[in-house]
């Protein structure tokens, strides 16, 4: 029976949309991309392995054609969406609207090749009956321009990785990649923690005072700061640059401890004056509807989700139609979504947040594409969250686009801000005037809520929010104040604050370096590959991206350039528009032209690289002759000896030590006690072997030295030390205590003999195969025959020991909205919030852990979805299932013997 075919990417949008659709069309999936670039040798054609340019599978020499193939997991996949044309009367690409989107389908277009049968090219932005209805009534063609767009990005992607890859894989350590982006957004990363290397400290004392208006105002008590002495502004943190002095020290003045303290004593029975009070009026216009980025700034500040969460989130809210296309750079809203939201404002707010007239946005990112829309609840009127039926990070996610769409179309927030500046004079020993002392205070009152009502933006590194008030009391000018409480205040400037995702995506964008559309990813891969980690939420670069961005910065300048890179968005942009020619592009960024190097020529002519000095960094003065290098099993100091030799010591880094952290103070203190160096601690009373204490790789240990003629299989005694120990003060008989494990505690009355011993898990006793926990490690070499037998006289915990106190309290989930506390369980210390649990990351210390890591954490565990249930041990298997079984395995016999046919014909086509 003849059917329309309407191919999407995923399965989950295919149900949604089939169900709108109805008889007389099949809804399939492509599953994502059907067709690329080889990733490897085994999938490159027989036919370009031997050309010059067949490792890349792009032409570079003939108007750079890329060779595609279909990987072979998808090649069943390519003969089921054919089987399906075949009975088909017309086909519908229905991929989504960007340039990937518009890729894909140009790609099952040609992969499929229909033949007498109308073709055509449906969008949508949203996955509504009747946004979808729509797109059916009225499709158009595949535009060519944008996929010239997306083959040219994911041809200059190729050439980067595959040219500049192999140069650090010889230079600094094999097994790395680079990429356009990728290694652009590592070096901001890296640039960050160069500017806190640099940081010096400094330190500022001022004054903080209460002071009472007196008993005429219902509000008395106000704060206020120091502002200025004689006239001139005290210094605050801002003033101070990087080296740790003053910027201008003529227009500000210096107060250290002792001056501070010196004025506190001299102002102890001033009299102050109002000498000015500066009202202005204070008004916040809503924000715009969320784009990309803006959405997973704003799910990494107030949900605790990654940005490649917050995105895996989006895009099954937007496949099951409850938000617009979630990958977008537009503030736009069409004019229904507009209606929808002002509809919304009057019935949950009332009339009086309604503007006169409807608001419009524009973007302010450069060659925005404004026909898109700005991401918003699908449809012509909005679910609010109640009313969807979602749970979790759906509902959490869902929430915050629809209070930022609503809040979009609210009235402003008005109010009143005040600045009050107080006057006195400190007072001399011999009781005279002194220093004209100002202290300023600052209020502000909001009188009409207006969008805060619906919706507050986060804010970064603890700044004020847009809703907060400070309420001073109604002074005037020339008004008498007193002092109830003057004190001396101490602060430290601080270094410039590493990036969190949402704020290296804020650079990112701010930057026009990469596409919004890639961000998540970009940010998953400098993790994924090792050259940046994380801290709580912070980015911290490994000392591998070190390593790599100067040689990338040394060697390929402008490819790594932060202007290249995002000059390249709009070349790409143009492409997309038809105002550029993509071979020309390409050409000139491969093979060069008059004015700059291609990447070809530079990779050619690199000449001689000095791996090492690439991979050595000095710590602390030069002279001193200690360096950090970058090894192949990671980082490590090398300084002189007590010989002079300069390379004479060595000692591990942690891998967890970030580089701004590692000062000569630490080098010294890593020097002082280096992991493979022995401590001797005498022979062993029993066996006469020596005995030493070592700082392994997983912390310090204690081991015996076999002698030379010991024979292969023998193998030495190792103990790690207690936590209560450490290798300064270990000595030979808590050696020889900590050797003797595991230990015989004694035999049960059944003949079973009990033994104490020290597991991964923490201290245990074992009897046959029954295990029971023990509460401290020194037990271990302590606890008796009888202690043993009256815990195993106790019924067994069923999984794990009763359940311990937490270990810390930090408040509620954003997302499920329940208590999130920290425990130690089996596996360390993890944070729940009573349904998901989470384990804490090798950098997650207990004491500095807050609310917003744990909350990522959290998400990142949902995301992951329910723990796999393993099958009970023992349990019958049906008949059925076993026929099921043979069934299977008889297809995935053909399926086999069809894989060997076809590949036994050339996979890949010439675009």
């Amino acid at each position: 029976m003849a059917h329309k075919l309407v191919i999407v990417e995923s399965p989950a949008k295919a149900r949604t949309i089939g169900g709108y659709l109805g008889d007389g069309y099949v809804v399939e999936s492509s599953i994502g991309h059907i067709r690329d670039l080889p990733n490897n040798a085994a999938d490159t054609p027989a036919k370009i392995k031997d050309k010059p340019w067949g490792r890349l599978a792009v032409d570079v020499d003939n108007g750079f054609v890329p060779y595609y193939v279909v990987p072979r997991d998808k090649k069943s996949h390519i003969a089921k969406l054919k089987s399906l044309l075949k009975d088909a009367d017309e086909l519908y690409l229905a991929t989504d609207e960007d340039r990937e989107g518009e890729a894909i389908a140009w790609h099952l277009l040609d992969e499929l090749k229909p033949k007498g049968i109308p073709v055509h090219r449906m969008v949508f932005h949203e996955i509504t009956k009747q946004a979808i209805l729509a797109a059916v009534e009225n499709p158009r063609e595949i535009n060519d321009d944008l996929v010239e767009a997306q083959e040219t990005r994911r041809i200059l992607d190729r050439l980067y990785g595959y040219e500049v890859s192999p140069v650090l894989w010889k230079k600094v350590m094999s097994g790395l990649s680079a990429g356009r982006v990728q290694s652009v957004a590592t070096r901001l990363v890296v640039d960050k923690e160069r500017e806190r290397m640099k940081f010096r400290l400094a330190s500022y004392w001022d004054l903080e005072g209460t002071f009472d208006a007196g008993s005429k105002h219902e509000q008395r008590m106000f704060p206020a700061k120091l502002h200025s002495l004689d006239g001139t502004r005290v210094a605050r943190g801002s003033d101070f640059g990087q080296d740790g002095l003053l910027k201008d020290s003529s227009k500000v003045v210096h107060v250290d401890r002792t001056r501070a303290e010196a004025l506190v004593a001299a102002l102890a029975d001033s009299s102050y004056d109002v000498r000015s009070v500066e009202a202005k009026p204070y008004k916040r216009s809503p924000y715009a509807p969320f784009r990309t980025t803006t959405l997973q700034q704003e799910a990494s500040r107030k949900l605790g989700m990654s940005a490649s969460v917050a995105m895996s989130v989006a895009q099954r809210l937007y496949e099951n139609g409850f938000i617009t296309y979630m990958r977008t750079d537009s503030t736009t809203l069409s004019d229904g979504a507009i209606n929808a939201a002002r509809t919304q404002v009057r019935e949950l707010y009332g009339a009086d947040y309604v503007p006169d007239a409807p608001r419009s946005y524009t973007s302010k990112v450069k060659n925005a594409q404004e026909a898109h829309e700005a991401i918003r609840p699908a449809g012509e009127s909005f679910r609010t969250p109640a009313q969807t039926g979602l749970t979790g990070d759906q509902f959490r996610l869902y929430e915050l686009i629809w209070m930022r769409t609503v809040a979009s179309q609210m009235k402003d927030a008005v109010g009143q801000s005040v600045s009050v500046r107080l006057g006195g004079a400190a007072l001399r020993p011999d009781g005279g005037p002194g220093e004209d002392v100002v202290f300023s205070a600052s209020g502000r009152v909001i009188t009409f809520h207006g969008f805060l009502k619906a919706y507050v933006e986060g804010t970064d590194e603890g700044a004020a929010k847009d809703d907060a008030e400070t309420r001073l009391p109604a002074l005037v000018e020339g008004d008498s104040v007193s002092a109830a409480s003057i004190s001396a205040t101490g602060h430290e400037t601080k270094p410039p604050a590493r990036y969190t995702e949402a704020t290296l995506i804020k650079e990112l964008e701010d930057r026009e370096i990469g596409r919004p559309s890639t961000y998540a990813a970009i940010i998953g891969t400098i993790l994924n590959r090792g050259y940046v980690y994380k801290k709580g939420t912070a980015l911290v670069p490994a000392w591998l991206a070190f390593s790599v961005t100067r040689l990338l910065e040394e060697h390929f300048t402008r490819q790594v350039s932060y202007e290249f890179t995002a000059g390249m968005e709009d070349v790409l942009d143009d492409i997309a528009g038809g105002r550029k020619d993509r071979i020309s592009e390409l050409g000139e960024f491969y093979h060069g032209s008059e004015k700059f190097k291609g990447l070809h020529t530079l990779v050619s002519e690199l000449g001689d690289i000095d791996a090492r000095e690439l991979a050595t960094f000095p710590i602390g003065d030069p002279e001193a002759g200690i360096n950090l290098r970058v090894g192949r099993y990671g980082p490590y100091l090398e300084g002189p000896d007590e010989d002079g030799n300069p390379t004479g010591v060595r000692a591990n880094v942690p891998d967890d030590l970030p580089p701004d952290e590692l000062t000569m103070e630490k080098a010294k203190e890593l020097f002082a006690n280096p992991a493979g160096e022995e401590i001797d601690l005498g022979n062993h009373p029993e066996t006469g072997l020596r005995v030493v204490a070592k700082n392994g790789r997983y912390g310090p240990y204690v081991t015996e030295l076999l002698p030379d003629d010991a024979k292969k299989n023998d193998k030495p005694r190792t103990g790690s030390l207690f936590k209560s120990m450490s290798l300064d003060t270990i000595s030979l008989d808590d050696a020889v205590k900590l050797l003797s494990l595991p230990r015989v505690v004694g035999t049960a009355e059944d003949g079973e003999e009990i033994t104490a011993q020290n597991g991964r898990y923490g201290p245990y006793l074992k009897k046959g195969s029954d295990s029971r926990s023990l509460t401290s490690e020194e037990q271990l070499l302590t606890i008796g025959l009888d202690e043993a037998l009256k815990i195993y006289a106790q019924p067994k915990q069923r999984g794990r020991a009763a359940a311990a106190p937490p270990l810390k309290e930090l408040g509620n989930d954003p997302v499920s909205g329940q208590p999130v506390v920290v425990k130690s369980g089996r596996f360390g210390e993890y944070v729940t919030d009573g349904e998901y649990n989470a384990t804490l990351r090798k950098d997650d210390a207990v004491e500095t852990l807050t609310l917003e890591r744990a909350a990522e954490l959290l998400a990142d565990r949902r995301e992951r979805g329910p723990a796999k249930k393993t099958a009970k041990k023992g349990a019958k298997k049906a008949p059925a299932k076993k026929a099921a079984t043979k069934k299977a395995a008889t297809k995935k016999t053909a399926a086999k013997k069809t894989a060997k046919k076809a590949a036994k014909k050339t996979a890949a086509k010439k675009a």
